[in-house]
């Protein structure tokens, strides 16, 4: 069933022409409103009862929201045209952008994945005691507070909350499972009259918590901390900061639900071999601390994790990629809004990629200075991080001329900046931008100023995991080239090999996660694949000889996809029967460095030379054979027994 689109031209402020939206969307569309939230709030509520429907404003969400609870029926999705698109100093038509976000809205959603967490409010405090012992008092009749004072603090009387003193060593977890050591420990000993005594301290006392706050003047417990579930930090020089600490522990109790944010694929992973670490970008990148080595892939703990979507953007594998939404949906949106906007009559889209404070920064300039130009697309994302080079190159090759990325205050631009670097290295100088701005004015106005380059020839919407989708999209992007140069670091590139150092011991090949290099079964060889070779390291890592190093780039020819000999010598023939095996050059130069040793004199140099039946059967027919065991015991007879009876 086709959806409805409800629109509303929000007291004439704006112009929507529904017959073209329509027909530029193949959706239905009802002449503009002209105040949906308000005066015609019947023609919303029509629309909720029929449930196939879409509300063109976000602004007034909480009333909708109300009016399909008062209706008993599901609350309908909501689209901002005024915002994004309707409210704008540029002159020109908005109908091309008004339809690619209408059409990316209709795209279904995906459903989320949780885990359960559950918060019996047992909480910790930390701080000095005139700030934790009055946040305490607050939080005792909501929760169960335990107040871990200094050893030099003296101990309140009240015992409407438990005080502990000591020395906080570690904190782990996460809301819900944190987990502290202290040393020192000295708890209360409730009974005697006067003031309370202390029992005696104790080194490594373990505790159970669901959410600590934190009060101290010392550095955070965490990494990222703002990141961290459970774990409220507050300047106690500041009150205000205090209080809404307080405040915000006190509603953590009960069942929450926690997203997962990546999706973890441990085969794929190439973060070690038999012991040797390889690929460490996600480890190096996540700021909370919730991916650790497992073996020879790594772990997330999803308790941790953030979903930042950083370690989704490196990884070069897929071994880890993000979840919420799915990465397949990213590029499918990608593409809805370049087809849709191109479809309608529009010309060289730049896409905006923001975050839920870039949205904010959206609204203010829209209501308050010159909004967005008819050419800009904005994209939310629910972390920014998780579009990465390819997302990027992926909207380029699409049509887009140009990406840019807007992050919030909570984006890991270090990360950020990476990407951008290697997208545009892919892409072409010009074509991606990182606008680090929280001034809607400044970014409206970045965005005015910005000429946008020629888009592609041909759009194409290439398929496949993430690496395909670089190649074949870098491929749309420079039809004409064969090699692209990369930056140090990037998950594409050759392997180069030493011809002199390389001994062709294949220990690379055992060892290489994703099969980019391979023997030759029946010559001494070492082949390579380059599209499937992921820079992981490994290779280099356990070569013997320091004979492989990297040459980061993106090869576009089908050369690629193929094998090729890096490095290959002539078999040597056994001695004895022909049969060619290993490699000459070897086997000639064990054998001069043995000839003078007295273990390899005769015909145990010459087995060096000889295949390995036949190097088993000359041992075996050889003097000292360590494999003879002289004659079998004979077993014993009755004649036997009866001759040994005569002989007595």
């Amino acid at each position: 069933m086709t959806k409805t689109l409800i629109t509303c031209d929000c007291m004439g402020t704006q112009t929507i022409d529904a017959k073209a939206l329509s027909a530029a969307t193949g959706f239905e569309v009802t002449p503009p409103c002209h105040a949906l939230c308000t005066a015609q709030i019947e023609l919303a509520a029509k629309g909720l009862t029929s449930g196939n429907v879409v509300l063109c404003c976000t602004q007034e969400a909480r009333t909708f929201e109300a009016l399909a609870e008062e209706l008993v029926v599901e609350p309908a999705p909501l689209l901002d045209l005024r915002d994004r698109a309707g409210w704008s100093a540029d002159a020109a038509p908005k109908l091309a952008k008004m339809s690619a976000l209408a059409a990316e809205a209709m795209l279904p959603a995906s459903p989320e994945r949780t885990l359960d967490v559950v918060s019996e409010g047992l909480c910790l405090i930390l701080g000095p005691a005139d700030v934790a012992l009055e946040a305490a008092d607050q939080l005792a009749p909501h929760l169960g507070v335990t107040v871990l004072l200094d050893e030099t603090e003296t101990v309140p009387d009240s015992r409407a909350f438990d005080v502990v003193t000591g020395r906080l060593r570690q904190a782990q977890g996460a809301l819900g499972q944190f987990r502290v050591t202290i040393d020192a420990l000295r708890q209360v000993e409730p009974g005697g009259r006067g003031a309370l005594t202390l029992g005696e301290p104790r080194d490594g006392g373990v505790s159970e918590c669901d959410l600590i706050v934190d009060l101290r003047r010392a550095p955070p417990l965490f990494p990222a901390h703002e990141k961290r579930e459970g774990y409220l930090r507050a300047d106690p020089n500041r009150p205000q900061a205090v209080a809404a600490a307080v405040m915000a522990a006190s509603h953590m109790v009960g069942t929450f639900e926690k997203p997962l944010y990546v999706r973890t694929e441990a085969l794929l992973c190439a973060h070690s071999r038999a012991g040797q670490t390889g690929c460490t970008s996600c480890l190096d990148l996540c700021p909370t601390g919730a991916i650790l080595p497992d073996g020879d892939h790594v772990k997330v703990d999803p308790m941790i994790c953030a979903g930042c979507g950083a370690c989704s953007s490196v990884c070069p594998s897929g071994a880890i990629s993000y979840d919420a939404p799915p990465v397949d949906m990213t590029f499918r949106r990608v593409q809805v809004l370049a087809k849709t906007f191109l479809s309608a009559g529009g010309v060289a889209p730049r896409l905006l990629v923001h975050d839920a404070h870039g949205a904010e920064m959206i609204r203010l300039s829209a209501r308050h200075g010159d909004g967005l130009p008819a050419d800009v697309i904005p994209m939310e994302m629910a972390a920014i991080g998780a579009f990465g080079h390819a997302e990027t190159v992926a909207a380029l090759a699409a049509g887009f001329a140009s990406v840019t990325l807007l992050p919030g205050p909570g984006a890991d631009r270090p990360a950020l900046e990476t990407q951008v670097a290697l997208s545009s290295a892919i892409a072409g100088a010009g074509k991606v931008a990182l606008l680090d701005t929280t001034d809607p004015e400044a970014m409206s106005a970045a965005l005015y100023a910005e000429e946008a380059p020629a888009p592609v020839a041909s759009p194409v919407r290439p398929m496949g995991t993430r690496r395909q989708i670089t190649r074949q999209a870098a491929r749309a992007l420079h039809p004409e080239a064969e090699t692209l140069a990369l930056p140090e670091g990037a998950p594409y590139g050759a392997v180069l090999v030493n011809t002199d150092a390389c001994t062709l011991c294949l220990s690379c090949v055992s060892l290489c996660p994703s099969g980019a290099l391979g023997d030759n079964p029946d010559l001494p060889q070492l082949r390579f694949q380059e599209d499937a070779c992921l820079q992981c390291g490994l290779c280099a890592n356990v070569c013997p000889e320091d004979a492989i190093t990297y040459e980061p780039r993106l090869l576009l020819t089908e050369a690629a996809l193929e094998q090729r000999v890096l490095h290959e010598e002539e078999p040597f023939a056994c001695v004895e029967c022909g049969k060619l095996f290993g490699v000459k050059s070897t086997v000639e130069r064990i054998t001069e460095k043995l000839q003078s040793h007295a273990m390899f004199s005769g015909e145990r140099l010459r087995m060096i030379q000889m295949c390995d039946d036949c190097r088993v059967n000359a041992q075996f027919h050889s003097e000292n054979n360590p494999f003879a065991q002289g004659e079998p015991r004979r077993p014993r007879t009755t004649d036997d027994y009866l001759s040994k009876r005569r002989d007595h």
